[in-house]
């Protein structure tokens, strides 16, 4: 079954991308929809306000950030959380922690999207 989950995460919810402008409660939201995970944005140790924009967010960070990308990140259910969670920081400069539904309970980085959903039901 591993396979045939591999393949069609490549194909199920294709590509999912996430833009500097959008504001934090949209791109969770539209994260939730597209994987059925939590996604969860930090400033420093806190949660973020989810009123910011991503763009914004980079902006009120207390890391130093050498770029300020204007590009989309394209996300796919074939990547491991921890990739995920790695290309936030490297492309816009924030910390994001990928949750279960709910939520309460982080999601191990060494497994792929999909098997995160498919795990948590």
């Amino acid at each position: 079954m591993g396979i045939l989950n591999s393949i069609f995460d490549h194909f199920e919810k294709a590509e999912f991308s996430i833009s500097p402008n959008k504001k934090l409660k949209t791109l969770s939201r539209d994260f939730q929809k597209a994987f059925g995970l939590s996604l969860v944005f930090y400033k420093g140790n806190i949660i973020a306000e989810d009123t910011l924009t991503l763009a914004a967010l980079n902006n009120k960070s207390s890391a130093t950030i050498f770029t300020k990308s204007t590009e989309e990140l394209k996300i796919r259910a074939s990547m491991k959380v921890g990739n995920v969670e790695e290309l936030f920081l490297k492309t816009f400069g924030v910390t994001v922690q990928i949750k279960n539904t709910d939520s309460t309970k982080l999601i191990d980085n060494k497994i792929t999207l999909g098997d995160a959903v498919r795990n948590s039901n």
